[in-house]
């Protein structure tokens, strides 16, 4: 009979220098295992949250949204401990991304987000702590004979995490792992804390041991073969199905059990689709959509200035009023869809900062892309191409019927583009704006040199074979 079991701790490949796993891959061999859950905990980051989220939902799993922390050691800077936090509803997960944040932007430490142990403690409401093992603060100091102050430490965490802390247990054949979790039980017995086993995963199957190796290698630009090489990982940190971990687990099955009672109380709500934007100061005595229309109808006024001039087309002619009201009609079309769809703050927002950077000097591009077939853009000089002028269509950039996020292509000058940056985090908020995160890959041909390098071959080979790759 099977063991139940539900996997909290995992590195995917989004966790950059020591993850293999694959989210697609990873969901599918998860539900062929029969486990009815499964934790994603990515080194101090949750790049990967919405494909993992989407994915489990999609194959019948409960995702469980977590994350690897490391906490600043007094004792040691150089070795940070750690702690695995799992948001077990939505106000944990919203805790949790606060202090991943706060661990980038305030703890950052030789590339690493290292947070301070107050913010966690002080933040914890929603999130459900694992005590990290032989790498955690008590693990730490139950293997330096410190039980006294491993048990100080346990009170505190348990004060912050009440009936949501953890001793974790892992068995990969890591030095120090069983001396540590014989002095974890031994802790668990005489405090009265749960514990709960994890396997610390890394790849899938154990046969990827060596890529992962590679892959490790190749972050820390060493060979693999090199005697100064940390070794910190071993083939047992693979997606190890309940009947191996109940096999590797038979003297602790309350370790199993525990893990599936943390999956059953996590649920956590993550809000896909919607959209939030920094707000827009309108005048008093109008709402956001009555100042949409009044710019917009005011800078269609001033545009049509421009292209048909009082001395040539007299504004009480026939031929004028006609081109006035095909306008009209267009911009009317358009502020209808656009406030339907809920965008008239994008829209002032960008009308804002590029009018800013008219007004500072900072040469600013006509516009291109799709955005160039909105009336109302360039009514509101967000563009300066007239879209009625060239038959340019509005539906090609937003459509009710495919809803998705207006997207203007902006071309700012390179030399003094940060300065629209800075002001625009000064007007809105530096909490509110940020710049696109791009991922980047070990894409097959890009890599394979590296490969060739961390295996200690020569750097011709390597040359040759991203050669043959297409």
């Amino acid at each position: 009979m099977t063991v139940p079991f539900v996997h909290l701790r995992l590195h995917s490949e989004y966790s950059l220098v020591d993850g293999l796993v694959k989210l697609k891959s990873l969901v599918s061999t998860t539900f062929d295992r029969g486990m009815p859950a499964l934790a994603l905990t990515d080194e101090t980051n949750l790049f990967g949250l919405v494909k993992f989220y989407k994915a489990a939902q999609g194959a019948a799993l409960k995702p469980i949204i977590g994350s690897d922390l490391w906490l600043f050691n007094p004792h040691d800077e150089s070795h940070p401990y750690r702690i695995t936090l799992l948001a077990m509803n939505d106000v944990g997960y919203r805790n949790l991304t606060e202090l991943i944040s706060k661990g980038w932007t305030h703890g950052q430490r030789q590339g690493r987000a290292i947070l301070d142990k107050r913010w966690v403690l002080e933040q914890s409401e929603g999130l459900i702590a694992l005590s990290g093992a032989r790498e955690g603060e008590i693990g730490r100091h139950l293997l330096s004979d410190h039980e006294r102050e491993a048990r100080q430490l346990l009170e505190e965490w348990q004060v912050a995490f009440p009936d949501r802390f953890y001793l974790e247990l892992i068995r990969t054949g890591r030095p120090l792992e069983e001396a540590c979790v014989h002095a974890s039980v031994k802790l668990a017995i005489d405090t009265g804390t749960p514990v709960v086993a994890t396997n610390d995963v890394r790849f899938l199957e154990r046969e990827d041991f060596w890529a992962h190796e590679t892959r490790v290698a190749i972050g820390e630009g060493k060979a693999l073969d090199d005697p100064r090489r940390e070794r910190r990982y071993t083939e047992e940190q693979y997606l190890k199905s309940p009947d191996e971990m109940a096999a590797l687990f038979s003297d602790i099955p309350e370790a199993l059990e525990n893990s599936v009672m943390i999956a059953e109380r996590c649920s956590v709500d993550v809000r896909l689709g919607e959209i939030f934007l920094p707000e827009f100061e309108i005048p008093e005595g109008m709402t956001l959509d009555e100042f949409f229309r009044k710019v917009s109808h005011d800078g269609l006024t001033d545009r049509l200035n421009f292209l048909f001039p009082v001395e040539r087309y007299p504004r009480d002619s026939d031929e004028y009023k006609e081109i006035d009201q095909r306008y009209r009609d267009r911009l009317e079309f358009e502020l209808n869809v656009i406030i339907q769809m809920g965008f008239p703050g994008y829209f002032l927002i960008v009308m804002d900062f590029i009018q800013w950077a008219k007004d500072n000097n900072v040469p600013v591009g006509p516009g291109r892309g799709s955005g160039a077939g909105s009336l109302v853009a360039y009514a509101q000089k967000i563009t300066d191409l007239d879209p009625i002028g060239y038959d340019l269509l509005f539906e090609r950039f937003l459509n009710p019927e495919r809803v998705s996020m207006p997207d203007f292509d902006v071309d700012f000058c390179m030399e003094k583009r940060d300065k629209v940056i800075e002001y625009v985090a000064e007007r809105y908020g530096r909490d509110a704006v940020s710049q696109i995160v791009t991922f980047g890959t070990m894409a097959a041909k890009a890599v394979v040199r590296d490969v060739a390098r961390a295996q200690g071959r020569p750097y011709s080979l390597g040359d040759k074979l991203s050669k043959l790759i297409p």
